[in-house]
């Protein structure tokens, strides 16, 4: 019998007292509970699943809770990013920064290959967030994954929403929100034929304060950009996007250094930022508790070009 791979990075941070026999579990309790039940679910039933890990924070929670689900051994699977080449520079920094600190494996789908190849090409608004599925899929399909874990959660996009936490995807990857499984019990069908695969999960359940809460809780690093610095931006469709080699301000746009921070951190050519003096997690922590929109609402200009433009990405296989 294969001897499992052991872990020789830290383990992963406690920052409260294990519940006694009797105590009743938190709100962040029970959610983690959830998300690493489903986990180590889907290892134990599917032979080759993958985590799409891009350094956001959504991710970076998933997969410390895939390093908590399998302490004291490595997390049995690998990382794949799907790399549009307009991500921000600090997230991709941290991002190989964590992976090299797990001693994980990151597969990198680029974007910019398939655009050298003349398999995809540029939209005329200069965003590359649509043109990630196709890198996406044929990843899938390169790495013979049948089970793909995503930060997905559902308080995100009434698209989202509809997702269960195991979500079938078929033989082009596509997704029918018609044609949904029952999740009775915390009882989850991963059923699929050759050349289909699922997309799990684990945090579904959260809302983006419970994320920021479990942030705080155990103590996870995140990429500066989520806290409060200065940077130059100008004006666009009601936010701030940030001054860089692929988002210039168009004539008659001015550019002005403010303090913001992001909320999500995709694209550079369509994620804006908001304004924010919060530096600190606990500060964002109370920021997030009184916000009225999701962070894809208030920064993510690819989900406003029409009111199902992420039902309709997902149905292409989009994530």
């Amino acid at each position: 019998m294969r001897t499992p791979p052991v872990n020789t990075s830290p383990a992963p941070t406690l920052t409260r007292p294990t519940p006694t026999r009797g105590a009743q579990l938190t709100q962040l309790d029970a959610l983690e509970s959830e998300a690493i039940h489903i986990i180590r679910e889907v290892v134990a039933e599917f032979e080759r699943p993958v985590l799409l890990f891009s350094g956001g924070k959504d991710s970076v929670v998933v997969l410390h809770l895939a390093a908590k689900a399998f302490w004291p051994g490595k997390v049995p699977f690998p990382l794949l990013h799907v790399d549009t080449g307009h991500n921000f520079p600090e997230v991709l920094a941290f991002r190989d920064e964590t992976v090299a600190r797990l001693g994980l494996r990151l597969k990198v789908a680029r974007v910019q290959d398939y655009i050298d190849d003349g398999r995809l090409a540029e939209r005329a608004d200069g965003t590359r967030n649509p043109l990630q599925t196709l890198p996406l899929l044929d990843a899938i399909a390169a790495g013979r994954h049948d089970a793909v874990f995503g930060g997905a959660r559902r308080d995100e996009d009434k698209a989202r929403a509809k997702e269960r936490i195991l979500s079938l995807r078929d033989e082009f990857g596509q997704w029918d929100p018609r044609n949904q499984r029952p999740e009775l019990w915390n009882l989850y069908n991963g059923r699929h034929t050759v050349g289909q695969h699922v997309r799990a999960f684990p945090i579904s359940n959260w809302t983006e304060l419970n994320v920021w809460r479990y942030i705080e809780r155990e103590g996870i690093a995140l990429p500066p950009l989520y806290y409060a610095h200065e940077r130059e931006v100008y004006r666009r469709d009601g936010m701030w996007r940030a001054v860089g080699a692929v988002s210039a301000p168009l004539a008659g746009e001015t550019v002005t250094t403010r303090t913001v921070r992001y909320r999500t951190v995709g694209d550079m050519s369509c994620t804006g930022a908001v304004d924010s003096d919060a530096a600190s997690v606990a500060a964002v922590v109370r920021e997030i508790a009184v916000s009225t929109i999701t962070e894809r609402g208030a920064t993510r200009a690819d989900d406003r070009i029409s009111e199902a433009a992420m039902e309709d990405r997902k149905k292409d296989g989009y994530f």
